[in-house]
């Protein structure tokens, strides 16, 4: 479902599909409707969107209506920001953010994702330091 023109509104339903088509760089934003530190930091991840929309792809997700992919992704806290690379999570940011720094962390994944995933060991599914 699109919210608008740049970001796209994800599902636990949609997102295995949309994160195996996904030929750009993406930037996901796990929210609660009532965060009011998520309130704070959306305008900022939609004007990013309109800006990035042509090297990224931006993705809101609910974190209670998505509680799957949120816990897949060990989703603590919102807001929280997962940028992915060739379908791969290759970064955080977690909580209220500076905006200077969700944009760089944007600018990054489109200057730099690719080598980033290429560069990287991924730790088996069953590894987790919260266990």
């Amino acid at each position: 479902m699109v919210i608008d023109d740049a970001v796209i509104e994800a599902t636990d339903a949609d997102w295995d599909e949309m994160l195996g088509n996904q030929e750009k760089p993406m930037v996901v934003m796990f929210y609660l409707p009532e965060c009011d530190y998520c309130r704070e930091i959306e305008p900022y991840f939609r004007e990013y969107a309109s800006e990035f929309r042509k090297s990224a792809a931006f993705v809101m997700m609910n974190g209670i209506l998505s509680a799957r992919t949120a816990m897949r992704y060990r989703v603590r806290g919102v807001p929280t920001f997962k940028f992915f690379c060739s379908g791969k999570p290759i970064k955080e940011e977690v909580g209220l953010i500076y905006p200077s720094i969700l944009r760089k962390s944007i600018e990054d994944l489109i200057g730099h994702g690719n080598e980033c995933v290429l560069h990287t060991t991924p730790l088996p599914d069953e590894v987790s330091p919260y266990e």
